[in-house]
C-alpha cells in the first residue's frame, strides 16, 4: 500500500511541474510581447487611437511570428528568414492600414532594435558570456 501512494504521488508531483512549466512560458512570451509592443508603440509616436487598433494585429503577428520561429526552426538559415518575410509582408500591410506606409515599415525595424536590446541585457547579466559558468562540486569547495 505505502508503494502504491508512493508510485502515485510521485507521478503527480512530476507532471504537475510538467504543466507549470508550459504555464511560465506563456506568461513569458506574453510579458515580452507586452513591452515589445510597448517599446514600438513608443518609437512610432503612435496617438491613443492608433496604438488601440494597432494593439491586436501586433498581438496577431506576435503569435505568429514566434509560431513561424517555433515550427521552422529546424530549416536552413535563409528558408526560415523566408518565411518571417512572408510573414512581415502580409502584416505590413495590415500595419499600414492603421499607421501609414512608412511607420508600418519601421515597425519590423524597432522589433529587431527590442531583440538586439533584450540580447545584450541577457548577456550582460550572465557577465558576457551566453552560457552560465559551471558550478564546482562540493569537494572542489573544499579544498
Amino acid at each position: 500500500m505505502k508503494k502504491l501512494f508512493f508510485i502515485l504521488s510521485f507521478l503527480f508531483v512530476t507532471s504537475s511541474r510538467l504543466f507549470a512549466q508550459d504555464t511560465d512560458d506563456n506568461e513569458g512570451g506574453e510579458k515580452i510581447r507586452d513591452k515589445m509592443n510597448e517599446y514600438i508603440q513608443q518609437r512610432l509616436n503612435l496617438s491613443k487611437d492608433e496604438a488601440e487598433k494597432f494593439t491586436p494585429i501586433f498581438i496577431r503577428y506576435f503569435k505568429e511570428w514566434r509560431q513561424t520561429l517555433r515550427e521552422n526552426k529546424d530549416l536552413p538559415r535563409l528558408d526560415l528568414q523566408q518565411k518571417i518575410l512572408e510573414l512581415r509582408l502580409r502584416y505590413r500591410n495590415q500595419f499600414k492600414d492603421v499607421i501609414g506606409e512608412r511607420r508600418s515599415n519601421e515597425v519590423f525595424g524597432h522589433q529587431e532594435t527590442f531583440i538586439k536590446t533584450i540580447r545584450t541585457l541577457r548577456q550582460e547579466r550572465l557577465g558576457n558570456n551566453p552560457r552560465p559558468p559551471l558550478r564546482r562540486n562540493r569537494i572542489n569547495r573544499l579544498l
